[in-house]
């Protein structure tokens, strides 16, 4: 069987360019996916099952065994079919070449940061972007080769990171401009003019790969580092967290409070106060409103968050 355009992705937002695909450009032939037997062996932040797409829009969906698809069913499967494009989105694994090579007219997919490509390659660039205090994201539509994130760009699109952003709100953004890019591309295919640019100027650079670990809060940081770590793995990331004791507390909505009042009469980590459950909590050089947290106790006034 032959399947023109297709879908590769494991989440929500993966969910939305289907929907958008098949409801505005055309229609999505198949989308593949994992199975949720797969997520317990591997990170997925946001995991969303796609299966239910099949009853809802007709579309096929093929769940891999293998996040890598290596596993033997989706070898076959990729073997015994015709594939045109295909485009990822929220798919956080490289795609091997036995799988790229299936697709007549590649796979594309997308990755940004504050430069250009091949800066700024690797793992969860718009974490780490907000974290670092980017203030714009260049988000490149790409054509996937057997490495990562190389720069094989199809087109760009910018948008802004404001202070009052977080992962959230950014990965809003970042669809808005995926979905035009997409048109952008789809146009192109259909037209069978799909112009490739690899001229670029720009050097390495890359992000690592962050875990849940990397989400701890050192109150001894100054707090506009704090509250940019926090925005930036706030939902549908784990979060940003500290410890009372032995309890963990999730942080997942913060801002910077005051840099003038004198809180020098406590400790960095400590509750200064308490309004509205909105908690406030000293940092080297100010302090936090804490709008937001998760714990097994509640914050209460002298408090230290280490």
């Amino acid at each position: 069987m032959k399947y023109k355009v297709v879908v590769f992705g494991v989440k929500d937002t993966s969910e939305n360019i289907v929907e958008f695909i098949n409801n505005t450009i055309c229609p999505v032939d198949l989308i593949i996916t994992i199975s949720p037997e797969v997520t317990k062996k591997n990170q997925v932040s946001g995991y969303k099952g796609l299966s239910f797409m099949t009853e809802k829009y007709n579309i096929p969906v093929h769940e891999a065994d293998s996040y890598f698809l290596t596993d033997e069913k989706t070898q076959n499967f990729l073997r015994n079919n015709e594939f045109d494009i295909g485009i990822s989105m929220g798919w956080q694994r490289l795609i091997p070449k036995s799988v790229l090579d299936c697709f007549k007219y590649g796979i594309y997919g997308f990755h940004g940061n504050c430069g250009y490509l091949p800066f700024g390659r690797g793992r969860s660039p718009l974490n780490w972007s907000i974290i670092l205090g980017d203030t714009r994201f260049n988000l490149n539509l790409f054509k996937y080769d057997e490495k990562a994130d190389s720069p094989n760009v199809f087109a760009t699109e910018m948008f802004s990171i404001t202070p009052h952003d977080d992962i959230r709100t950014a990965q809003y953004k970042n669809m808005i401009c995926s979905k035009n890019l997409i048109r952008r591309l789809l146009e192109a295919y259909n037209k069978g003019d799909i112009v490739i640019k690899t001229d670029s100027k720009d050097f390495d650079s890359w992000y690592d790969k962050r875990t849940a670990a990397d989400g701890k809060i050192d109150f001894h940081d100054r707090t506009r580092n704090i509250y940019n770590l926090i925005r930036g793995v706030a939902a549908p990331f784990p979060g940003a967290f500290a410890m009372l004791g032995n309890e963990k507390v999730t942080v997942w909505s913060a801002k910077p409070f005051d840099e003038i009042i004198d809180f020098s009469g406590y400790a960095a980590g400590e509750v200064i106060d308490i309004f509205d459950d909105r908690v406030i909590v000293r940092t080297i050089d100010g302090s936090l409103l804490i709008d937001k947290y998760d714990c097994a106790v509640k914050l209460k006034v002298g408090d230290i968050l280490t």
